[in-house]
């Protein structure tokens, strides 16, 4: 890995962060007051970035993304880190198992969702299958040719705009010397699909205007042209094309912490108590010293991470350790952040009580701070036989 980037890389990390300074942070207070993402700012923050050429950015140039480099898109989504979540949903990554396509899949799915033409969201939660993907309920089995999927799913991102959800659900069950084993399929089911309703969530302290939706499914069939990849394969796409998607949250971590630490910063640098700077106390500026270092550390193991996969490598417990470090990370870096500011730091003007909220969820999504640990301490002692 070369630590530094090339004057592309740099172009790409200026031009989004500007692309956020412009059209997030503006949209930001009206966001977090109301809850909700005006449809005109969703239209205007998705146009520009189709203008840019960025809309889809994490996909290869092959089915007309721009082909970025995983560290390439670590570096976008960094930057998309330092802005509301609900905002930069429309700056567009639609799912990367998107392309497991198939042919006539590429067409009505993979190839609209990369030109911003249809917006996509991915469904395997559920009320009793969090971290226990193996134990979901939703099911989908055959009747008639086609299959017939029930069950709920929950805290599902993005389904409130999505034109189809992609639905994890078991298809049957395998008995194993460590007891039944539930056969995993993903499909590609259409909004306004028959048996299939779209409804709000629950109410978020984390990231307002980002909505978690729940999804019902009552009879909903689906012929086999849905099924994304093979019958009985939702383990494997899931594999192949999700476990990187741990990086992005890291990543978004990193960039929100340097944006709550140039607030600190900026704050130890002004504000006086006791006839100086606070800055120039030991007990501030060591709390600074502390953020920036563990900020970089963060910085550094997440662009690891997505360099190794770059390399064809297998990165799984790098993406783990970073996903995990990261996103702890910020939640000390945004405590510490508001204790610089003193009880100013809790108050509505200034956004800090909004990224400590914000931060809570990073150690729950995309695999808990426990989950990471697991997958962590397996890849370690499994050549060891433990």
């Amino acid at each position: 890995m070369q630590f530094g980037l090339t004057e592309e890389q740099e172009m790409i990390v200026s031009t989004v962060r500007t692309f956020v300074e412009k059209e997030i942070y503006p949209h930001e207070q009206l966001v977090e007051r109301t809850g909700e993402v005006p449809e005109e700012i969703a239209r205007r923050i998705k146009q520009k970035c189709l203008d840019l050429g960025f809309y889809a950015c994490n996909f290869p140039e092959e089915v007309g993304g721009p082909g970025l480099s995983h560290l390439e898109f670590a570096l976008v989504e960094r930057e998309l880190g330092r802005g509301s979540m609900a905002l930069n949903h429309f700056f567009g990554r639609p799912q990367n198992i998107l392309m497991a396509c198939n042919t006539e899949q590429r067409e009505r799915y993979l190839l609209p969702a990369v030109r911003g033409e249809r917006m996509d969201a991915l469904a395997m939660t559920e009320p009793d299958a969090g971290s226990d993907v193996r134990s979901m309920r939703c099911a989908a089995v055959r009747v008639g040719g086609d299959w017939v999927l029930n069950g709920t799913k929950h805290f599902i991102s993005g389904a409130d705009h999505a034109d189809f959800v992609i639905v994890f659900a078991a298809t049957g069950e395998d008995q194993t010397p460590r007891g039944p084993k539930k056969r995993i399929t993903t499909f590609l089911v259409d909004r306004g699909t028959p048996g299939f309703t779209i409804r709000d969530g629950y109410k978020s302290v984390s990231h307002r205007g980002y909505k978690n939706m729940i999804l019902d499914f009552d009879d909903c069939r689906l012929p086999d042209a849905q099924v994304l990849g093979e019958v009985d394969g939702g383990f494997k796409v899931m594999n192949e094309w999700l476990y990187a998607t741990r990086i992005t949250v890291a990543t978004m971590c990193v960039g929100r912490a340097r944006r709550v630490f140039d607030y600190a910063l900026s704050y130890a640098g002004e504000r006086q108590q006791f006839g100086q700077k606070i800055g120039k106390f030991q007990g501030i500026s060591f709390q600074i010293a502390d953020m920036i270092t563990e900020i970089d550390a963060a910085d550094y193991l997440t662009l690891a991470a997505a360099d190794r996969l770059d390399q064809g490598l297998n990165a799984n417990r790098e993406i783990a350790s970073a996903k995990l470090y990261a996103s702890e990370m910020l939640a000390r870096v945004t405590d510490t952040a508001i204790q610089v500011y003193g009880g100013m730091g809790l108050m509505d003007d200034l956004p800090l009580a909004r990224f400590w909220r914000d931060a809570r969820v990073e150690r729950i999504w995309d695999g808990t701070s426990e989950i990471q640990r697991h997958i962590i301490g397996r890849e370690l002692l499994r050549p060891l036989g433990a």
